[in-house]
């Protein structure tokens, strides 16, 4: 079988697998989401933090509690890995420095997992475990929980209620990650991941020498930073490293987890607003952006336009053997399609266009099919977007799931839309005005501007990627990115939470003839084209600077 042809194969087979459990996937978390019981370990944890889970919070108390939240959990963190020389498991690793501390605190509880360190060198095994793992679940947990107030937004009328934050935390971390994760760590472990306590050990290769072999938990770390599209690997070389992502079916899991619960979102949205159909629109809007993204990168890195990659068949600098070309392009377009940041390959090494392409990907705001809740949150924003022009274009106030959308709804959908651009590009024209960040780049030209413009990207939009050139770990770098990914997640949140509450106090609109039927092929394609537009268009010229300018070279 030829590699093009396994290529295929590798990509119908995620998506047949993933249209197979849309459905069931979706109505769990729906069930999960509305559900009014509560488990005894709930309770217990309810109890042990002061919370009474039948009280609801309105949008201003709920965006309180996940900034609190946040707030607590960066402050842990940060002093965590200052003290990690002083704990055990620490495999006499030193504590790390103030601005790396800060910077890597900041992005895991961002779920951004921005890692401008190597994990074997680095970190000992209670921080890896204790300290990162865990974010990669609340993490992953508050995206999904912010998504879910804003669907009941939609959902409910005359209330000023959206939900119980520290309830929805919970029951996502309990119900929907904890059980699937523990179940894709076992499956990595039987696959030959390493799941131990180990610092490394010595083994004699076949040439006679020795090479050192680290160990560690580490499939358990690598189900949830996929599952929740944290991103953060255990190790420097992430989901290349054979310990971690040992074959190429594993590859394929990998990926699949990554892609599991954007993709289910929809259809709990679905039944949460009362009409699948809405579930359908939005996931098709999605996957039309996603198959585009996977097509033109695979084709751009299989048939390489440049002339070291031609002769040889494609663009394999930089790629995992073990899964070749087009496996490793799909890999990579799923990770910058959504906010994992996980790679089996280096993006840097891509073909001028496919490397523009995983920057297109993140700054489309990861919304094909997106991060663990932050994906549905953004598509739904645009949505509102795409109603208010097309009613701008009938010349009659938008609706949208029977909620007028006036001019408070569209102005937090707006700065919603302006906030990550803004933080992307005024992030990067500093960096490149400032002489010291510059000296940070491996390459000169256009290919360095990328080096820069797509580690602000990755960091703004909370992916967590590198493009790989780029020396991050110095006191510019480490705080300036710290501070986008700071604003880069907790912005938008507050704008999302802005929007929920405003649409839960309003009484429903009747549909009438003038309604635009958001469920149909035309409001789809309508979406997409405000995605390609209105977002992509923002960042063009960056683009023309970068990528576009070595592609033309």
């Amino acid at each position: 079988m030829d590699s093009t042809t396994a290529g295929v194969i590798f990509v119908v087979s995620l998506v047949v697998v993933l249209a197979a459990v849309y459905r069931p996937a979706g109505d769990y978390m729906y069930r999960v989401f509305t559900g009014t019981k509560h488990s005894r370990a709930e309770r217990g944890i309810y109890k042990v933090i002061g919370v009474d889970p039948e009280a609801e919070q309105p949008w201003g108390v709920y965006a309180r509690s996940v900034l609190a939240f946040s707030a607590i959990s960066i402050v842990f963190l940060y002093l965590f890995m200052r003290l990690q020389g002083r704990l055990m498991l620490s495999l006499g690793f030193d504590s790390l420095t103030p601005e790396l501390s800060w910077n890597t605190a900041v992005s895991f509880v961002a779920n951004t997992n921005w890692q401008a360190y190597s994990g074997e060198s680095t970190m000992g095994h209670l921080v890896q475990m204790a300290g990162l793992a865990a974010q990669n679940f609340v993490s992953a947990a508050v995206g999904i929980a912010v998504c879910v107030a804003l669907v009941r937004g939609f959902a409910r009328n005359r209330t000023e209620h959206l939900g119980n934050f520290w309830v929805d935390l919970t029951r996502i971390c309990l119900r929907i990650l904890l059980p699937v994760a523990t179940v894709a760590a076992i499956v990595f472990i039987a696959a030959g991941a390493v799941q131990n306590f180990s610092s490394s050990d010595e083994i004699s290769t076949l040439a006679g020498g020795t090479q050192t072999i680290p160990g560690g938990p580490a499939a358990s770390q690598e189900a949830i930073k996929l599952l929740g599209t944290n991103g953060g690997g255990f190790w420097n070389v992430n989901s290349a490293h054979p310990l971690s992502n040992p074959t190429a079916w594993t590859n394929w899991i990998q990926i699949f987890l990554i892609l599991l619960i954007p993709v289910a979102m929809p259809r709990a949205f679905g039944r949460m607003v009362g009409s699948n159909k809405q579930g359908y629109a939005i996931i098709a809007a999605m996957s039309v952006i996603a198959l585009a993204s996977i097509f033109l990168l695979n084709l751009s890195n299989g048939l390489g336009a440049n002339t070291v990659p031609a002769a040889a068949g494609a663009g394999t600098e930089g790629t995992e053997t073990r899964f070749g070309v087009l496996n490793s392009a799909t890999f990579g377009a799923a990770t910058t399609l959504t906010s994992t940041g996980a790679v089996d390959s280096f993006h840097s090494s891509y073909s001028s266009f496919g490397g523009g392409l995983t920057m297109l990907n993140m700054m489309l705001g990861e919304i094909a099919p997106g991060g663990t809740g932050s994906g549905l949150y953004g598509m739904l924003m645009l949505a509102v977007i795409t109603v208010f022009v097309a009613g701008l274009m009938v010349g009659r106030t938008p609706e949208y799931l029977g909620k007028k959308i006036s001019s408070r709804e569209i102005k937090f959908a707006s700065l919603y839309l302006l906030a990550t651009p803004a933080l992307v590009l005024v992030g990067t024209a500093i960096a490149m005005a400032n002489p010291t960040a510059r000296e940070s780049m491996l390459s000169s030209g256009a290919h360095g501007f990328s080096e820069v413009l797509y580690a602000f990207t990755s960091a703004s939009n909370n992916n967590g990627s590198a493009f790989a050139g780029l020396s991050a770990n110095t006191g510019f770098y480490n705080t300036a990115l710290g501070i986008c990914m700071l604003l880069g997640r907790f912005l938008p949140i507050i704008f999302v939470l802005g929007l929920a509450g405003s649409l839960a106090a309003q009484k429903p609109t009747p549909e009438s003839a003038g309604t635009l039927k958001t469920y149909q092929p035309l409001f789809v394609g309508m979406l997409v084209g405000v995605v390609v537009i209105v977002v992509a268009l923002t960042f063009l010229p960056a683009l023309a600077l970068g990528p576009i300018a070595e592609g033309l070279s």
